[in-house]
């Protein structure tokens, strides 16, 4: 996906995790590694771009309301399924 130079973190991991990153959900070295790789690769720098904009979209939209917690939780389950399922596609 990226470049021909060879990254510390896949390009599939990344954005595998890209919600986990979105919402500082990660560890200080988890962070550092997929900024590192997103300052390296432009494809996964633009998916992130993208996603980035759809949640302040979707903050805007939803104002102040807050999901309970165990409703997050089952979607984004659903969101990494989903897209470990594409990936999976993608490369076959």
């Amino acid at each position: 996906m990226c470049s021909d130079k060879p990254h510390d973190v896949d390009c599939a991991e990344v954005l595998e995790r890209v919600f986990v990153f979105l919402d500082h959900e990660m560890d200080d070295a988890d962070t550092e590694r997929v900024r590192n790789h997103l300052n390296e690769c432009s494809p996964c720098l633009e998916k992130y771009d993208l996603e980035e904009l759809v949640k302040q979209l979707v903050h805007r939209s939803c104002c102040s309301d807050k999901a309970p917690d165990e409703l997050r939780q089952k979607v984004l389950m659903r969101i990494r399924a989903t897209h470990v399922e594409i990936t999976t596609q993608i490369r076959q």
